[in-house]
């Protein structure tokens, strides 16, 4: 009986022991980083278990809801989009979100996946609608921002917030990618001629211009070398000047001496003879002076310049 009595207590002990380690298990939950659970309490809203360490009563208090706060990519699928020129676009892009309020992110939809993914399905539809074939490749950041801003603004109320929307691809259809590929090339052909021409243009202008930098370098050069010669003539001819007036200014010292004003006669003469001797030379026209007497009154004279210096 006593026997019975201590296994009946020791059986009570162990299952009280469980349940003890069961509750405790249940009561503690270490919740990760940029991590939040919502807590329900016999079925409503209780309260947010933020990244630590959290105790909440077992079989009353239930983890209905775990959401990552961290950012995340939301690849939403292709689909084919009419611009306003009525062509059609196959887009493709990423949306990046994160859950900001994690009990509206829990009860204000019933799956914010789906619904951001729709409405920025739709957004874009109606942005791309607005827009003719080439501005939608030209205006990509515009079509990010307006989808950004119309999915953000709804997504308030869902608890999320819509960071950035990214365009991966854009398709037209082959036809057009035909067409585009030919626009492309002649617009390349046109600004190859283009540039052709400016290059030939600029030629011209280069040798126009080398020309009458050397004609203007010639100018200036033969503009310097005229003068040159004539100040070298300007020079010669001071030089010139000056001899000959040294040479009056040494003649006239010696007429002072004694014999001088005689031997300068006598030179006179003697250059006066040699002159007119040169001249009746030049050609074959007999060469008459004017005074005859002129000639031989110098020849007189020179002889008696010459005897008198033999005296002397």
């Amino acid at each position: 009986m006593t026997e019975d009595a201590t296994s009946s207590g020791l059986i009570v002990a162990l299952i009280f022991i469980v349940i003890a380690l069961i509750f405790a298990f249940k009561a503690i939950n270490v919740i990760p980083q940029q991590t939040a659970w919502v807590i329900e309490r016999l079925g409503k809203f209780h309260k947010i278990l933020n990244p630590g360490l959290n105790f909440i009563i077992p079989f009353i208090d239930k983890v209905a809801y775990k959401h990552s706060l961290k950012e995340i990519p939301l690849d939403t699928p292709s689909q084919v989009c009419i611009t306003r020129d009525n062509t059609q676009l196959t887009v493709d892009g990423i949306l990046y979100f994160q859950v900001t309020d994690p009990k509206l992110a829990s009860y204000g939809t019933s799956n914010y996946l789906v619904a951001i993914t729709q409405l920025a399905q739709t957004t874009l539809r109606s942005v791309i609608g607005k827009m003719v074939l080439d501005e939608t490749f030209e205006e990509r950041d515009v079509i990010n921002n307006q989808v950004v801003s119309a999915i953000d603004e709804a997504a308030l109320n869902w608890g999320v917030k819509v960071l950035r929307y990214e365009i991966k691809d854009l398709t037209p259809p082959a036809v057009i990618l035909q067409a585009m590929q030919r626009q492309i090339t002649a617009e390349r052909e046109k600004r190859a001629v283009i540039f052709e021409s400016e290059g030939k243009k600029q030629e011209q202008i280069n040798l126009a211009n080398g020309a009458r930098e050397a004609a203007i370098a010639k100018s200036e050069g033969e503009k310097q070398s005229e003068i040159n010669i004539a100040e070298g003539k300007a020079q010669a001819t001071i030089a010139i000047a000056n001899a000959t007036a040294q040479a009056i200014a040494t003649i006239a010292k010696a007429t002072e001496i004694e014999g001088g004003s005689t031997a300068v006669n006598l030179k006179v003469a003697e250059q006066y003879i040699e002159a007119f001797a040169k001249l009746a030379k030049t050609n074959n026209t007999l060469i008459v002076p004017n005074n005859l007497s002129d000639v031989s009154g110098m020849v007189g004279s020179v002889m008696k310049i010459i005897e008198g210096t033999k005296h002397k």
